[in-house]
């Protein structure tokens, strides 16, 4: 009998790695659900379902998407906090989801810190100065920055909303160069360039993947990217430093999610599948000509990440004077 105690209490004590293991093993056996909280269209969406389309391929289960825009990411993320934490629920969270919108907002309806639990990360993209070619005369950073401060009225430069990366950075920019500036908030890239191109807005400093193919058709001057270094499918645009901004990098980027209390094997094997698909050179490429570079890490280094950048986000938030409530 006390043989057959002990072998009990050491079945008991394996059980959550027997199931564990379990969950490992078979997980997805059915299809997973991927929460975009930004529209159809946008680098978020575009990037999310070339990764979803390889997930797919590599773990033989659909992988779905469900847009669920508004409120700078805040419905789309809600609806992640809130979900089921069995692994068929998962989301692309870009920045404001992470860190910004805790200062943007009184009150949210999730806590990031407590809410979510990070795969690994999925993208990182600059932020470029453009303009219409038609309609601005510069044809350098230099010569817009001196046309933009002999605007009578000032500029307008465009964002997606109120609180994205395109709108802090483009205050941060017109306050560190004296530019006046007006913000023009619209609902995505989709609207910002054709109001651009018809001269009814100056400028952008928006998401490098959304404005590379009116770039390379000439239709836009790109002036400076926010990234580090030069971006590989456009050689030609200077960095901000070079241009003679220094401390201005700013980069948008990505990790994918699951809702926080998800089982850790679940969530070890969808960070070794996207760790695989980031490693490969075919989708680096693909990413790089959607504007995006194709990036992996684990969960604790997206933790970290969001440790590290919260101060500066705080400061650029305090800048721009944003506040939504």
């Amino acid at each position: 009998m006390r043989i057959t105690r002990r072998l009990a209490l050491s079945a008991a004590a394996a059980a959550p790695f027997i199931r564990s293991a379990a969950a490992q093993e078979s997980w997805p056996n059915r299809t997973v659900r991927v929460i975009v909280p930004w529209p159809p269209g946008g680098s978020t969406d575009v990037l999310c379902r070339l990764l979803c389309e390889q997930m797919q391929q590599k773990l033989g289960q659909s992988f779905v998407l469900e847009n669920r825009p508004g409120a700078g990411g805040n419905i789309g993320a809600d609806a992640l906090a809130k979900s089921a934490p069995d692994g068929y629920s998962m989301a692309p969270l870009t920045l404001g989801a992470w860190h910004i919108n805790q200062f943007l907002y009184s009150k949210l309806p999730y806590d990031p810190q407590r809410d979510f639990q990070p795969i690994s990360m999925h993208w990182e993209l600059p932020n470029v100065l453009v303009v219409s070619a038609q309609h601005n005369p510069a044809n350098n950073f230099q010569e817009f920055v001196a046309w933009a401060k002999a605007q009578r009225g000032g500029i307008s430069f465009g964002s997606p909303g109120v609180g994205t990366t395109a709108h802090l950075s483009g205050s941060l920019f017109v306050n560190r160069l004296g530019i006046d500036g007006t913000h023009v908030p619209f609902r995505g890239a989709a609207q910002i360039i054709p109001a651009m191109l018809s001269g009814d807005l100056t400028c952008a400093m928006d998401n490098l993947a959304s404005y590379v193919p009116v770039i390379q058709e000439g239709r836009m001057k790109a002036f400076a990217i926010t990234g580090p270094e030069r971006w590989p499918t456009l050689p030609n645009v200077p960095v901000m430093a070079e241009v003679g901004v220094s401390d201005f990098v700013v980069t948008s980027w990505c990790a994918m999610a699951f809702p926080a209390g998800v089982p850790s094997a679940i969530v070890d094997r969808a960070a070794a599948t996207m760790r695989e698909i980031g490693q490969d050179p075919a989708m680096q490429q693909r990413f790089l000509r959607a504007g995006a570079s194709c990036v992996w890490s684990t969960p604790a280094d997206v933790r970290a990440r969001v440790e590290r950048e919260r101060p500066m986000w705080r400061e650029v938030v305090r800048i721009s004077g944003a506040k939504l409530d």
